[in-house]
């Protein structure tokens, strides 16, 4: 049991990280040289500012009294310069959203191991092709692109992390600490005769990270007066910072304004995901370089934002936001990052037509350059009688398109080669993309072949060790055959020789072998195979349809429960009547009207907004209360049962009462205190932090009788989920507790009902009981339904309040009670134990129900991987 238990936790830790392997590698290459506009560039120097977290309407709109937020860049756009939107990509977050901006490309997931702070793999950046770099802002933000800076020419000056407080009295702070010390490095510069030597150099850069509006945005949400007064006061700094500018230079007219923003921010104050609030930023240009304003009388988008903004009359230019990053580099003259997918916004650009010819030829240059190494890579790889190229971009393609190219440009068709130097770049942007997914169908197949077979190893070990189906010619001692073990290890040695050919890497030993051994103990099961198929021959044919439609509309609820949450509530539906249509209703009517009304109670969750989005304090007091008052009942219950109930267990129920009731005004003193922003009190954080250590060995000391046990882990968790909650979601493992003990007493029930054992006195039963091994039962059909009740009741605890598989869903105001300073890794572990905490929940009462009902825990993990991952794999 033990070994069996291991192999599948290997197993499918070896499924989980395939996912990573397949979908989220590293998109980089290396390898390549730089190339760089062939004429003198327009600008100097070039300011970059990012307001982080702004959104395109916010910035864009006008009042209630139709005056702009940012008067200043308003006035840009109808008299200096050219505008747009920037769209971004999923992830909406501040790292991915800077790589793309600065260096060109869009940011694989594997970042997020490491908080989105460090490079797991080296890129180069507009900041790494410059002379010099000079960046203020964020610690978080600007580190990153300085450790991957060959030299030492791109200098970070960064405020303390801890000013980074979501419950700070003004988070406009971070932007004024940015605005002021940038004022303060050019006031110096004028005394040092090396760094004013220096700024005065060209194709040089300044960086100001604005992070004030993105703490704001978490901390009171984008409609608050808060990020509204924030972007004026952004305004402000921006018009300082370009005076600054413009007298410190001598409005020589060399430098270059770009204004934009890394991500949106969704009206519940969170992003990560791609609704459009986050996915649509702004971007601001002016300066040397940039094209003036141009009025139009009509355009042509999919959205009314132009006639919200009462923007239609000045031209609006879209672009992706991996495109601003070959747009700086032209402007100051310095190569095209090399990792950079960017296609050059020619509209932007007030220059020679041939000057925007040659920066769009270099442009497509570079990104073909990306293409031919990444299928170099992967041809030196591949056997030749196996690898299939990329056809739409073949080495002749490549030459004619850039002959063709080079040719319109000696003779002056500066239109014709822009066309073509596009379809170029898309053309290799495919391609890279082809030759990135290469493997990704071979990949998956060896590991869908895989747990195919892990799925059906383990269902036939059910089948041989917990079932009747096994007929007395299984059991018989046959003389093992060598030619099923030397057929798989030949197998084994070709697939091992056929990928070491390929040197491929130690990952792929792993998918492709793993089925080797798998399907070598599925087929050493034959004879189960063949009982089992006689077995289901000899089932009535109208039951077998019928059984299977039921368990495949089951299925398909929980894989589309994944999309529409709304199915769960479906479910919950079905699951009340379930009573009714046994003899559940005739025999236990108290347990089944209980059964009914807390399921149709729990289908209402996955009807209302997802968590974050509508806060409301009230509620979690009334979810402390409601807690109190069950504790109360349960307790005066217990006492009055003679000899049941002593001063320990008292004591214990005491104490977490009480931790209940200060979770509840840690809630409250917390939310009063950040409305009024005067931070995080250090004792609600000591509480806090103590009520979680304190709810992981608190149950340990009390009574091992099953309910009491339960009842204890449920104060315990709820305690710990006071503090997490923003909302209704603290009505949510109440009302699943609830449930969950209902469904032990159902279970028990329908035991009952077959006539497979005689009812137990659950006050009496203990979670340490160790039950007789000749006590253990055979499975039975209702089994099944179990087995899918407990995958089902799994996918509500994680799905019932929200969508974790959207970081939006995340709200930061859920952790306020343990920590206000940004910390992703502890902010994003506490969140994930407010996830599991319901998970736990279910967990306890299938444990519970598994004592009830004398199935033995060997019986019940095999059950569960054979019925519960199947619509995991499914959803896959």
């Amino acid at each position: 049991m033990l070994l069996f238990f291991t192999l599948g936790l290997l197993v499918h830790f070896v499924f989980f990280v395939s996912i990573f392997d397949i979908y989220f590698t590293s998109p980089l290459v290396h390898g390549m040289t730089p190339h760089f506009t062939p004429l003198p560039p327009p600008a100097r120097r070039l300011v970059l500012l990012v307001a982080d977290g702004l959104r395109a309407d916010s910035l864009y709109e006008l009042d209630e009294n139709g005056n702009s937020r940012a008067p200043f860049l308003r006035n840009i756009i109808m008299h200096e310069g050219s505008w747009g939107i920037s769209h971004t990509r999923v992830p909406t977050e501040s790292r991915p959203g800077h790589v793309a901006l600065i260096a060109g490309f869009y940011e694989d997931v594997s970042a997020v191991a490491k908080g989105w702070k460090e490079n797991p793999v080296e890129f180069d950046s507009l900041f790494n092709e410059s002379k010099y770099t000079w960046s203020w802002g964020s610690p978080d933000i600007l580190p990153m692109f300085a450790k991957g800076a060959s030299g030492d020419h791109v200098y970070t000056h960064s405020y303390d992390a801890k000013k980074e407080d979501f419950g700070a009295h003004d988070a406009t702070k971070l932007d004024s600490w940015v605005f002021d010390n940038v004022k303060d490095f050019f006031h110096a510069a004028r005394n040092n005769q090396s760094l004013f030597s220096k700024i005065n150099e060209e194709k040089i850069v300044f960086f100001l990270h604005l992070l004030g509006l993105d703490t704001n945005g978490h901390a009171h949400r984008p409609s608050s007066r808060d990020y509204k007064d924030n972007i004026k006061k952004v305004d402000d700094g921006v018009k300082e910072i370009v005076s600054m500018f413009k007298h410190f230079y001598g409005n020589d007219g060399k430098t270059t304004f770009i204004f934009t923003s890394d991500h949106g921010m969704t009206d519940w104050g969170s992003h990560g995901a791609g609704h459009p609030s986050e996915t649509l930023t702004p971007l601001i240009t002016w300066g040397a370089g940039i094209k003036y304003p141009q009025k139009v009388s009509a355009q042509q988008f999919d959205d009314a934002f132009l006639k919200e903004w009462r923007l239609e009359n000045w031209k609006r230019r879209d672009v992706n936001q991996a495109d601003i990053a070959p747009l700086m580099a032209s402007l100051i003259g310095v190569p095209f990052p090399l990792n950079s997918v960017g296609i050059l916004p020619v509209d932007y650009l007030n220059n020679t037509d041939l000057f925007k010819a040659e920066s769009v030829f270099t442009n497509a240059v570079q990104i073909l350059e990306q293409f031919k190494v990444k299928m170099t890579q992967k041809k030196e790889v591949t056997l030749s009688f196996l690898f299939t190229p990329f056809k739409l971009l073949s080495d002749s393609t490549q030459l004619n398109i850039l002959r063709k190219a080079r040719s319109y440009i000696k003779q002056k068709k500066f239109d014709e080669v822009v066309s073509l130097c596009k379809e170029l770049i898309h053309l290799a942007l495919k391609g890279l993309s082809y030759y990135h997914t290469y493997d990704r169908f071979f990949l998956g197949i060896s590991v869908v072949t895989g747990f195919v077979g892990w799925t059906s190893y383990a269902s036939l070990l059910i089948i041989k060790s917990h079932s009747n189906l096994i007929r007395g010619v299984s059991k018989e001692v046959k003389k093992p055959s060598h030619l099923l073990p030397c057929s798989f290890v030949a197998i084994g040695i070709l697939v091992a020789f056929f990928l070491l050919i390929q040197a491929c890497p130690w990952t792929y030993y792993v998918y492709c072998l793993l089925p080797v051994p798998i399907w070598y103990a599925v087929l050493r099961e034959f004879q189960v195979i063949q009982d089992l198929v006689a077995s289901l021959l000899s089932f009535p044919l109208s039951h077998f349809v019928g059984y299977l439609l039921v368990f495949t509309l089951g299925i398909e609820i929980l894989v589309l429960s994944f999309f529409y949450r709304y199915m769960l509530t479906a479910g919950l539906i079905a699951f009340a009547g379930w009573p009714f249509l046994t003899q559940l209703w005739t025999r236990a009517k108290i347990t089944s009207l209980s059964w009914t009304f807390f399921s149709l109670l729990l289908a209402v969750f996955p009807l209302m907004p997802v968590v974050g989005r509508k806060p409301d304090i009230s509620l979690v007091m009334g979810a402390g209360l409601l807690l109190l008052l069950l504790s109360l009942f349960v307790v005066t219950s217990l006492m009055k049962r003679k000899g049941s109930f002593i001063k320990e267990e008292l004591l214990v129920h005491g104490l977490q009462m009480l931790s209940t009731v200060l979770s509840m005004y840690v809630v409250y003193s917390t939310h009063s205190s950040l409305l009024k922003k005067q931070g995080l009190p250090l004792m609600n954080q000591i509480v806090s932090w103590a009520t979680l250590a304190s709810s992981l060995v608190v149950p340990l000391l009390s009574s091992p009788v099953l309910f009491q046990r339960l009842f204890s882990i449920l104060l315990s968790l709820m305690s710990t989920y006071l503090l997490l909650s923003t909302g209704y979601e603290a009505l949510f493992p109440l009302v699943l507790s609830c449930l969950m003990c209902v469904w032990i007493y159902i279970e028990q029930e329908t035991l009952q009902q077959s006539g497979v054992s005689c009812k137990q006195q659950l006050t009496s039963i203990q979670f340490s009981y160790n039950t007789d091994i000749t006590q253990f039962r055979q499975l039975y059909l209702d089994d099944i339904r179990r087995a899918f009740f407990l995958v089902f009741f799994l996918v509500t605890a994680f799905f019932g309040t929200g969508n974790i598989a959207s970081i939006n869903s995340f709200d930061l105001a859920s952790v306020y009670c343990f920590l206000t300073v940004f910390s992703p890794f502890m902010m994003g572990a506490l969140m994930m134990w407010k996830i599991l905490i319901p998970f736990v929940l279910v967990m306890c009462a299938f444990e519970a129900v598994q004592l009830t009902t004398q199935l033995s825990s060997k019986g019940k993990m095999n059950y569960l991987r054979s019925i519960g991952f199947v619509h995991f794999r499914k959803q896959k």
